[in-house]
């Protein structure tokens, strides 16, 4: 039997959501190898998505299954009212998994999802969200311009033939080219061919520049438009993320990223921080215990090696 009134009765105002809902997925299943700095990138990216963002927000954290040491921080942070939303979940449900759960709980009418490796410049969300509120029909919007796989943004350039002032050439300076592709474990030369074989397309609409194409590690877009896609059936932890590319393209939505690189990949590691990847191009030369690493019968079996005993702990 109830003794007494529920004292949440005669609470009259309830806290709002802020519009925007940035929404962080987040997978660190331990401290060493691979994952060895992974914790330090993450409070990078929490700390610079934070610092000048230009629009407030509220941030939404999902843990697809971290060790102990990542749930304690992630815990703290919210505790410290830095985290507004948390959802530790008990394993990996892959990324397509925490898509449904994220962008359908998501409170905000605009989501700015990113993965937990991105590092965030000044105005980031304001320079996303104007692009999103100015451009119409857009899908999605992505902080930095690099060069997407053209059959992603086939509808955007369709519309924009027609709709805005559309140029094609190289807008993408070779260093900021260079530098987002080195992130990703690209060498220099590769990318010398590709920068010189492929172009941009810069759109001006109203008076706002965005540039062709945007992509699933970092994007910005209506809750309305997201649950349009979901939900998402992947039957691996990664490499189907594609499908929202493709999907939004397909639906004839916009794929816009900003003109000037406002978000950047990590990765694993601080090294982008330290300056590493400018000794990735050639400023010095590898050892010979680097030489014989990187050769190709000695990678392939190490790293056979590396994802078997990977399996056995966490498959």
């Amino acid at each position: 039997m109830r003794k007494g009134q529920n004292p949440a009765k005669f609470v009259k105002d309830v806290a709002r959501p802020e519009r925007i809902t940035v929404a962080l997925l987040n997978y660190i299943p331990f401290l060493s190898g691979f994952y060895a700095e992974t914790l330090d990138v993450l409070k990078v990216s929490l700390e610079t998505m934070r610092r000048d963002a230009g629009l407030p927000f509220d941030l939404m954290v999902f843990d697809n299954g971290s060790c102990p040491e990542v749930r304690d921080f992630l815990i703290q942070e919210k505790d410290e009212g830095r985290i507004q939303y948390l959802i530790l979940s008990e394993k990996n449900m892959g990324k397509g998994g925490a898509w449904n759960v994220m962008l359908t709980g998501a409170p905000g009418e605009i989501i700015a999802y990113t993965d937990a490796d991105v590092l965030f410049s000044p105005n980031w969300l304001k320079r996303s969200v104007e692009i999103l509120e100015t451009f119409p029909n857009v899908g999605m919007v992505t902080a930095r311009p690099f060069r997407t796989p053209p059959e992603f943004y086939e509808s955007t350039l369709k519309w924009a033939r027609d709709n805005a002032t559309l140029t094609e050439g190289q807008f993408i300076p070779w260093e900021t080219f260079l530098e987002f592709n080195l992130s990703l474990g690209q060498t220099e030369e590769e990318n010398k061919k590709v920068y010189a074989e492929t172009r941009d397309w810069r759109v001006v609409y109203k008076g706002v520049t965005a540039m062709a194409g945007a992509s699933h590690w970092q994007f910005t877009a209506y809750k309305s438009t997201l649950q349009q896609f979901l939900p998402f059936d992947m039957d691996k932890p990664m490499g189907q993320v594609r499908q929202l590319d493709k999907r939004m393209n397909d639906a004839g939505l916009l794929r816009l990223m900003v003109s000037d690189p406002l978000a950047m990949n990590m990765s694993n590691t601080l090294g982008y921080l330290r300056g590493e990847l400018g000794k990735e191009r050639g400023k010095r030369k590898e050892g010979f215990a680097r030489r014989v690493l990187n050769a190709g019968p000695v990678k392939k079996m190490l790293l056979a090696v590396y994802n078997k005993i990977f399996n056995w702990y966490y498959s």
